[in-house]
């Protein structure tokens, strides 16, 4: 048997140091008007000499998921390099009785990945980013490459010997709404097809067959600063259809959904999650779909709710000792200078303040929120009454075609209310990039090291924080 190349993929997913979610597109056959049964399949060896390659997993294409699967591979030792072979075909039978046996895998697709270290002091390298937009016009889709100039930069990184263990994708990865301009995506289809235009261009599509991808959506997954102007109809359609398309596309690979053995178990209710490698605890919040806002004075709005707000908590306590990042696809801080500022966490004073108040509190240190949306990179320290000092990172944006804001847009000095805490004081400001990059993260347990790079590659600025 022949395995066929996957459509879209290969991406690595939730790396731990002993598994790995591989994700992919088959190809779409019908017979009789109805898919025919595709079923993907796996294998790996370490990434030395000689190395044998493991029994192939199979796993399912989905057709409810846009005939994408996930091979879940297990037993794998930490912090190892591994090359893999990822392929689909088609069968008449179930995945019990489909005759595999003995294939050919010179057209199947492949990629490397590194399992997480098991070592709480080993550095990390993470690259972070966030709002890639993909250029659509009336006249249908319309694609340049200039956005996916940004990818081919990180990849030409790695392809010279700078590592990345973890890729964080900070929301907007795709524009589903087109600046409200050009026919906003409202179907399933409509946002599969957004998904598959975007994670298709080829270097975006090489880094994420390479480094363990983790993402989370914001407000262009679905639309324009949701759910600020939605309506009740859209809560029934635009809102399930946009998830769908997300979980296919970008949840499912990540560790929100649950695993036994070798397959997924069950479907998520929430949108959160947590992981750890090396030195770096990561949570991954939701801080789009759970938003609690209406006609509420700022006290009352919620950002977080109730049951992730306690599980962050209760993340932040555990005494771990390894770097805490928080990811929020919006900026903790600074704050923004203009009417957007209430799409932001200073939209939801009180909720950011009890986060301050338990940090201080705990004394709980280091900990970073890495967001995006913004447009503009830098990173900035706050420092409590206390002496405590909570860290931010703003990667933004991959892409984006239009004005990008400057400096003069956001709050660079004075306080932030940490409520019982006190005011938290702004300080070790970075200059503001304003332009398409990506920022480069090098994470010990005692420093951390920013460095942002321009879309072409060229390094434009490094900050350290100390810890």
């Amino acid at each position: 048997m022949k395995l066929r190349a996957l459509t879209v993929g290969p991406i690595v997913g939730e790396t731990t140091p002993n598994r790995v979610r591989i994700w992919g597109r088959s190809e779409v056959a019908l017979l009789e008007n109805l898919p025919m049964r595709s079923f993907g399949a796996v294998r790996v060896r370490e990434l030395k000499a000689n190395a044998a390659w493991s029994a192939p997993l199979l796993f399912k294409m989905n057709p409810n998921f846009d005939m994408t699967g996930i091979g879940i591979v297990t037993k794998l030792n930490p912090a190892t390099a591994y090359e893999y072979q990822v392929g689909h075909f088609f069968s008449d039978g179930e995945m019990k009785d489909a005759k595999f046996g003995e294939s050919d895998w010179t057209d199947a697709s492949k990629g490397t990945f590194t399992t997480a270290s098991d070592d709480s002091k080993a550095p990390r390298s993470i690259v972070v980013g966030s709002c890639r937009y993909l250029l659509r016009t009336f006249l249908g889709d319309f694609f340049d490459d200039r956005g996916d100039k940004t990818f081919r930069s990180i990849v030409a990184q790695i392809e010279g010997g700078a590592p990345v263990h973890q890729l964080l994708m900070i929301g907007d990865q795709i524009y589903a709404d087109d600046l409200n301009a050009v026919k906003p995506d409202k179907t399933v289809a409509q946002f599969f097809r957004r998904y598959r235009d975007a994670f298709t261009q080829p270097h975006i599509r090489k880094l994420m067959s390479l480094v363990p991808t983790y993402m989370t959506l914001d407000d262009h997954e679905i639309e324009d600063n949701w759910p600020a102007k939605s309506t009740d109809q859209d809560r029934l359609t635009l809102y399930p259809n946009a998830m769908h398309a997300y979980q296919t596309y970008q949840l499912s690979h990540s560790p929100c959904i649950p695993v036994q053995g070798t397959s997924l178990d069950g479907t998520p209710s929430k949108f959160w999650y947590s992981y750890t490698d090396g030195c770096t605890d990561v949570f991954v919040s939701d801080s789009r779909t759970e938003r609690l806002i209406g006609e509420r004075p700022l006290k009352d709005r919620r950002m977080l709710s109730d049951e992730q707000f306690g599980a962050l908590k209760d993340w932040l306590v555990d005494g771990s000792g390894r770097v805490k990042f928080v990811v929020t696809s919006v900026p903790f801080f600074p704050d923004v200078g203009d009417d957007e500022n209430e799409d932001k966490w200073s939209g939801f004073p009180a909720q950011r303040a009890a986060i301050l108040e338990i940090i201080d509190a705990n004394k709980i240190t280091p900990v970073v929120f890495l967001s995006g949306d913004v447009h503009a990179s830098m990173s900035a320290e706050l420092i409590s009454k206390s002496g405590v000092h909570v860290y931010s990172v703003v990667s933004s944006s991959f892409f984006w075609p239009y004005p990008h804001p400057s400096a003069k847009n956001f709050q660079t000095s004075g306080t932030i209310d940490g409520g019982k805490a006190g005011d938290f004081t702004l300080a070790n400001v970075s200059d503001c990039f304003s332009d398409d990059n990506f920022t480069r993260l090098a994470v010990t347990p005692k420093k951390m090291v920013v460095e942002v790079f321009e879309r072409k590659g060229k390094r434009v600025a490094s900050t350290t924080h100390q810890f």
